[in-house]
């Protein structure tokens, strides 16, 4: 009998082991690919704001694997974003393993810029990096853009809005397009004006409850309220020259519901563009497994932004 539990506890112990070891090699596998080698060189100005620098990371794939191409990265959620150098490597580790040079586009934190001088540097980030292209060893004609919530609202706007820049500006950067040429974001507000189910709708057909002062001094005044709204949302700019465009978001998302996606992938597909829309079940505003859906990010731009994809 001593024998058969000594013999119970040698097999168990060894079972034991080999779970860790298998564990461990699993934990540690996971480590590894969030985070892959990157060169990196935070802080770049790209313009300023209320005479603060506003900023991007640019975190590049070792040389023998860039791919020529970038993404430009929304560093937002509530319209608040990252100082310099906070930009974490695993967030965007599929993209670095796959040869993309990200630009993570930082911008002064509501309420001190609002959403529109928000919207504004973001397509001035996009200027810089398209002026700085060959410095930076990628195709201006060929960047792609990311971000989710307000980060994917601001994507959404720069693929409704974004466009050629001043050809008079002393300033040669603005001079340069703010398009971008592929989009893959995450559960993106699309109609401030029409909040539908959202914990932020207060029902009153104002601003969202929680970001009043986000808009502005004047966001409480409906009239005003109706043209700031208006012109921060996405949806009323969809346009034929909108390009391919990848959305995931949950199902259970109650801050952004899933229709504000809904509908703009319906106004998306009457205007004859390309969009896919991928209801994560479950998902609320974020789920855990976020980092790996960003492989299908990977796989859209490779399509859309190395050119076997339509136009």
């Amino acid at each position: 009998m001593r024998r058969r539990v000594l013999r119970f506890v040698r097999i168990g112990g060894m079972a034991l082991l080999v779970l860790l070891a298998v564990t461990g090699t699993l934990a540690g596998g996971l480590w590894m690919y969030l985070h892959p080698s990157a060169e990196r060189v935070d802080g770049v100005v790209y313009s300023q704001r209320h005479g603060k620098p506003l900023t991007m990371d640019v975190l590049r794939p070792p040389v023998e694997k860039r791919n020529g191409l970038g993404i430009a990265l929304m560093v937002s959620g509530g319209w608040k974003s990252k100082k310099a150098g906070e930009t974490q490597v695993w967030l965007v580790a599929p993209l670095l393993r796959a040869g993309y040079t990200v630009f993570a586009i930082c911008h002064i934190s509501q309420p001190g810029s609002t959403v529109m001088e928000i919207i504004e540097d973001m397509h001035r980030g996009v200027r810089y990096v398209r002026h700085h292209a060959a410095e930076y060893g990628i195709d201006a004609q060929r960047i792609g853009v990311t971000g989710g919530s307000a980060g994917g609202h601001l994507s959404l706007m720069l693929a409704t809005r974004g466009g050629p820049g001043d050809p008079g500006a002393v300033d040669p950067v603005d001079r340069e397009s703010s398009a971008v040429q592929a989009v893959a974001i995450f559960y993106p507000v699309t109609d401030l004006l029409n909040l539908g189910p959202s914990t932020e709708n207060l029902g009153d057909g104002g601003p969202p409850k929680s970001f009043v002062r986000a808009f502005g001094p004047n966001s409480r005044d409906l009239a005003v309220w109706k043209k700031i709204g208006r012109e921060s949302s996405p949806i009323y700019y969809v346009n034929g020259q909108l390009p391919p465009t990848l959305i995931y978001h949950g199902d259970a998302d109650t801050l952004v519901p899933l229709e504000q996606s809904q509908r703009y992938q319906k106004a998306v597909r009457e205007a004859g563009r390309v969009m896919e829309l991928v209801v994560h079940p479950g998902g609320g505003h974020g789920w855990p497994t976020m980092v790996l859906d960003e492989q299908e990010f990977v796989r859209w731009f490779d399509k859309y932004l190395r050119g076997s994809g339509p136009s």
